[in-house]
């Protein structure tokens, strides 16, 4: 009587599934979504800094990251040297450089979080 039954139950249930399309489309849903939401905006961000900090020039007024502010007096690829006051002159990474003075920064604050 046991016997008799499995098939049936088994034919039942093997009828009603979805098929692999359908089950994987949630999944598929999701990543798209995070893709919109999270990186794409992530990437045209990182995109608009490097171009900031690719366009900056000798004699721009800027803030750093850190809250210097100073004018650009030496550009290097990888540095960028200020002057903050008469005769003072720090050294820094080109990534410090946070944005224009008087501007919206363009490198956002990661250390509010």
């Amino acid at each position: 009587m046991l016997e008799s039954g499995l098939p049936t139950l088994f034919a039942q249930a093997t009828q009603g599934a979805p098929s692999v399309l359908v089950q994987f489309l949630p999944f598929a849903l999701i990543l798209a979504i995070f893709y919109f939401v999270i990186l794409l905006p992530m990437r045209r961000r990182q995109k608009k800094v490097q171009e900031f900090r690719a366009a900056l020039k000798v004699g721009d007024r800027v803030i750093t990251t850190s809250g210097i502010y100073g004018s650009i007096t030496k550009l290097n690829d990888r540095s960028v040297q200020l002057q903050v006051a008469d005769k003072v002159r720090i050294e820094m990474s080109r990534s410090a450089v946070g944005g224009y003075q008087g501007q919206d920064p363009v490198v956002e604050d990661s250390g509010s979080m």
